[in-house]
């Protein structure tokens, strides 16, 4: 990770779980972090705390499924005196509601395909296009993905939201087949877990419903996907970890 001291990363959905462990690991390793989220309280109290960190924390009120909020968040990091770039682009930020195909309600559909997957794409986009302007070819774009996104999830509630998942899949390997097509050194990585107890299914569902779930199993923490992009980032720069699929221990399916 030393070679990423002092540059910076942009972690979306960074105000909780998954985004706030990973933000908290590349301060404590000396990286800028620009981290996003709709609700950024959090966000700005983590960066008090880390204030004796090597690193630092810029706090940006975001919801990625907007493009004028995705535009001017990228606007800001340009003009903003100590960062100007965007070295790793973490996408971090999904969601999911119960939505069956068959009888699910639009407005949840397109909501998780609009958060998931454009959010995503216009993330990514900017992020590229900010890389390229400070002729930065050895950056790293790492999307979050789901078991979901490479095996259908059994509870009807979840199709759509595994439909959105699966198409992160083929954004990545879209990414690097483009980006493999322009001779960048800038790498793709996706990370694919299975449960992790998080925020999620208290947002997805309802409290009882989430605990059930949560406590079935010993469940992923944060930490581990936290490690396993830390993985991805630490390796050498002739070597693309495409994917990294992880499940609980006691996870069937």
């Amino acid at each position: 990770m030393e070679r990423w001291r002092g540059r910076v990363a942009l972690v979306t959905g960074a105000s909780a779980g998954i985004g706030y462990s990973v933000t908290k690991a590349l301060v404590e390793r000396g990286m800028k972090v620009v981290a996003c989220a709709r609700n950024i309280e959090a966000i700005q109290k983590l960066g008090e705390e880390l204030s004796e960190h090597p690193g630092s924390v810029t706090a940006v009120k975001c919801d990625v499924s907007k493009e004028e909020e995705v535009t001017a968040m990228f606007q800001m990091i340009r003009q903003h005196s100590s960062l100007g770039r965007v070295d790793v682009c973490i996408n971090n930020a999904g969601l999911a509601h119960d939505a069956p195909l068959l009888t699910g309600d639009p407005a949840k559909w397109k909501h998780m395909f609009d958060v998931n997957v454009l959010g995503l794409l216009m993330v990514t986009r900017e992020a590229f296009k900010l890389m390229k302007e400070n002729d930065i070819d050895d950056g790293h774009i790492i999307l979050l993905n789901s078991m979901s996104g490479i095996r259908m999830m059994k509870s009807k509630g979840l199709h759509c939201y595994g439909a959105s998942k699966f198409a992160v899949s083929a954004v990545r390997e879209g990414l690097r087949n483009e980006l493999r097509e322009m001779k960048s050194q800038i790498r793709v990585s996706q990370v694919c877990p299975g449960l992790v107890e998080t925020e999620f299914l208290y947002r997805q569902s309802n409290k009882e419903s989430a605990s059930s779930v949560y406590s079935s199993i010993k469940c992923l923490q944060p930490e581990d996907i936290r490690d396993s992009i830390l993985y991805i980032l630490d390796a050498p720069p002739h070597v693309e970890i495409n994917d990294i699929h992880l499940r609980p221990t006691d996870q069937v399916y």
